[in-house]
Order: C-alpha cells, then structure tokens, then sequence
C-alpha cells in the first residue's frame, strides 16, 4: 500500500530525481528536465519549481550546499538530496512502478453519461476527438524524436514520454472502433437511445422550454 508522502507534488519527485544523480541549482534543473522532454510529464513552473524546492528542504529531504555567482547573474543555491531524500524518492518510485492505481480521467466522466447526448451528437464530437487526437499523437511522435536526435539521449530518459504516446495512440484507436460501433448500433439500440431525447423534447415543449424540478 502507498505511504503519505511529505511532499507528494509529482514535481517534488522530478526534483529528487536530478538530485539524486548530482547536486544542481534550481535554473539547472528545469533546463534539464526541458531538455529530457520531463515537461510533458512534470507540470513545470518557475514558481511552481521554487515553492517544491522550499518544501522539500523545509521536510529535510535537500539541503542547499553552497551559493554560487557566475559574472553579473543572480546568485544561485546548490542544492542536494539528504539521506531521508534518498530513502523517500526511492520509496515514491518503487511505489510508483509497482502498484496501479485508479485514475479518474475527464474522459471517463464524460463516457459514463454518454446517454445524455444524442446519438448523432454523440458521435459528431467523438469524430472530432479522433481529428485531435489524430493531430496530437503526430505532434508527441515528432518532439519525441526530436529530443531523441537533438540531445542524443537514450531511452531509457525518454520512456515516460513513449508511455504517454502508446496511450493517446490507444485511445485515437479505440474511440475510431467507438464512433463505428455506435454508428452500427454496438452499443445498444439506437432507436431507443434517440427516444431518450425525443422524450425529453417533448417535456419541455409541455412544460413552456423549460424542464421542472418535480
């Protein structure tokens, strides 16, 4: 079972991550985590970055090491990670390869009350996540093999990124099949699913445009 975390910010854990290969200031570490493409799986803001760093050093899992000036720029901290931070990050990875855990996507929500369309909508805008999606996958495709090549990284820093393009793939495939089968009646009868709407046309018609709470 996932233990509490002190600072559970998914940013706390990309922070112990470069921590834990070399002690680096904060500008650093998003360069890196630009470079590695860590920003399409790390929600990474300056400001964002430097309250991370403040708590993780307030719980006692980094300690800044020493200040540094390089010509006329600010004044910037080294940090590195203690041996708690160790321990932590450690913990928080391997809890994070090993156990699944149930994530409550925006696209679930809007599956699971599907009916509340018609059919015809309800495909229309289906369509239009399959074009989007479509354009999105190419997009992650392209800047994936643009990091590849540009940085020469290997893989192995670059799998979060293949994961998330293996799941917008998987999602572009299975809402094409979605969008056929509720077309063809997949899902249930289609005659019935539009008498859903036809009634509830009918009782706004009856009760002046507007639905009634009863």
């Amino acid at each position: 079972m996932a233990s509490k975390r002190k600072v559970a910010n998914p940013l706390a854990l990309a922070v112990m991550a470069l921590l834990y290969e070399r002690p680096m200031h904060p500008y650093e570490m998003v360069t890196l985590m630009r470079e590695r493409g860590k920003h399409e799986s790390v929600r990474l803001r300056y400001s964002s970055l430097y309250s991370v760093v403040s708590a993780l050093e307030r719980e006692g899992l980094i300690v800044a090491r020493e200040t540094v000036r390089d010509g006329r720029r600010p004044v910037r901290t080294i940090y590195e990670i203690t041996g708690a931070g160790r321990e932590e990050f450690l913990t928080w990875l391997r809890e994070l390869l090993r156990e699944p855990v149930k994530e409550y996507t925006q696209f679930a929500a809007g599956l699971s009350f599907l009916p509340g369309l018609p059919p015809e909508e309800a495909v229309a805008l289906l369509e239009e996540r399959v074009r989007r999606l479509e354009e999105e996958t190419g997009e992650m495709r392209s800047r994936l093999d643009t990091v590849a090549e540009q940085f020469n990284l290997p893989r192995l820093f670059l799998v979060e990124s293949e994961h998330e393009l293996m799941l917008r793939e998987a999602e572009l495939g299975w809402v094409r099949l979605l969008v056929k089968e509720i077309a063809a009646g997949g899902l249930g009868s289609l005659s019935e699913w539009r008498s859903l709407h036809s009634e509830r046309g009918q009782m706004r018609s009856a009760g002046g445009g507007e639905e009634k709470d009863v």
